[in-house]
């Protein structure tokens, strides 16, 4: 396959990220990512996890090409830049979903194309894709459950929702609330969209906080978690050095500021997180496939935990990150394919 100039141009439009025009063979494919949603720092990780892995098999000879399509967060985005994808033959398509259901037409194409279509993280429902997701309802009805218990089992929450639209948004909104209904003494008093961006987040809940009764809890969804945090600090009044229990959403940020909190006034909460990481072993997944290995339609990934057992450990990473590990082809071998 080559990649012609006009398409390598309209692609800089597009928030497509592309190397230089090669010929692609059986034995060296092209692989490309389509991310529905480039707005926080969970997808840039994702995206930057992809390209690293990508470079390291490109060097290594293994593949022709990558490229990555990064979108506004629609579902007709998504379907015009794979509808693209498809055009341009590509062997492999990973895809961070803009709607579980929306683009399964387009991804049913690509299959019957002949390219091996790998759904992940926001996964689509499409029959024909290998699916690469997290357990998002059960990571996040174990997480509520924690910091239920930290509050007593009652309480006004808040509930700070994902990227509005996405399956993970869904699975992990009804996971939380499958847990709430089990406690009648935790009232919801608030609900908002964070886009599981900080900055977002902060906003949202810096709007309804002076409207609210007291918060014991927050739940949230991610890389929202530092700006959950900033919306109370800069409240005050009653939350300095009573902040409610605030879920983790893996943000070193978050984990750095709650390490200070636990060494000033004992602090405590849990974070899980799903990793931006998948989007290495989505791509090793790929290439294994390619290759001839075998692997179940649907396959769950792990989550990173931090609580107050290795809270110190994970308080010292670098500020600016998300929790995660790197996948190696050895991982994938090991843990997704088939024996």
């Amino acid at each position: 396959m080559k990649l012609a100039l006009a398409a390598i141009l309209a692609g800089a439009t597009l928030g497509m990220c592309v190397t230089l025009p090669v010929q692609a063979s059986p034995a060296k494919p092209v692989i490309a990512l389509s991310n529905a949603f480039y707005g926080n720092s969970w997808r840039h990780q994702m995206v930057e996890s992809f390209e690293a892995a990508a470079k390291s098999a490109k060097d290594q000879g293994k593949i022709a090409d990558y490229i990555v399509m990064n979108g506004d967060g629609s579902v007709a985005q998504q379907s015009s830049q794979i509808g693209e994808l498809i055009l341009k033959g590509v062997d492999v398509l990973l895809v961070d979903a803009a709607s579980e259901t929306a683009i399964n037409g387009v991804i049913e194409k690509a299959c019957k194309a002949g390219i091996t279509v790998i759904s992940f993280d926001s996964i689509a429902s499409a029959p024909c894709n290998y699916q690469l997701n997290f357990d998002f309802k059960g990571y996040k009805a174990l997480q509520a459950e924690a910091v239920f218990k930290k509050i007593g089992y009652k309480g006004n929450i808040i509930q700070v929702r994902g990227v509005k639209g996405s399956a993970p948004d869904n699975d992990m909104y009804n996971a939380q609330k499958s847990v709430i209904d089990k406690y009648p003494d935790i009232k919801v008093v608030a609900t908002v969209y964070g886009q599981c961006t900080a900055s977002v987040a902060q906003s949202a809940i810096a709007n309804v906080l002076p409207s609210l009764p007291h918060i014991d809890a927050v739940l949230g969804q991610g890389p929202d978690d530092v700006g959950i945090v900033q919306a109370f600090v800069q409240y005050a009044g009653e939350y300095v050095d009573h902040m409610p229990v605030i879920e983790g959403g893996g943000g070193t940020d978050f984990v750095r500021w709650w390490a200070a909190e636990n060494k000033k006034n004992g602090y405590q909460t849990v974070s899980m997180n799903t990793t931006p990481g998948i989007s290495g072993a989505a791509f090793w997944l790929g290439v294994a496939l390619l290759n001839g290995e075998k692997a179940p339609k649907k396959m769950i990934m792990p989550v990173a935990t931090v609580d107050a057992d290795n809270l110190d450990e994970y308080g010292a990473l670098p500020a600016g990150q998300i929790i995660s590990p790197t996948y190696s082809p050895e991982w994938v071998k090991a843990n997704l394919l088939e024996k």
